[in-house]
């Protein structure tokens, strides 16, 4: 069995290891204003250098939010789209660095 670079969990503690963009939807799906207000998604590690979470708005739809402290990234969007969430979310977590995942190789073949 393969580690988990990464987990989800929710308010209600719910959780995925490595969560897919259909999950990620599913996870987010299931948000409410009363007991299950966010989901968050980062490595397994002591110190994670970075993190994303999904929140649920008083006013409705999504606040979410970006933060690599080894990128100097740090954004904070709002949206009513589940799955334009989860398509970004897969997208940004996919280039993010894992301490146990394997390094790109790079190079002339």
């Amino acid at each position: 069995m393969r580690a988990a670079y990464c987990r989800a969990d929710s308010e209600n503690d719910d959780g995925i290891d490595d969560p897919s963009e259909d999950a990620l939807f599913m996870l987010i799906n299931d948000l409410n204003s009363e007991d299950n207000t966010f989901v968050v998604v980062q490595p397994g590690e002591d110190d994670p250098a970075w993190f994303t979470s999904v929140a649920v708005l008083d006013e409705g739809g999504y606040e979410v939010v970006r933060r690599d402290t080894t990128r100097r990234e740090h954004d904070v969007t709002t949206t009513t789209n589940i799955d334009q969430i989860a398509r970004d979310l897969t997208i940004w977590m996919a280039a993010r660095d894992f301490t146990e995942r394997p390094t790109r190789r790079t190079g002339d073949f």
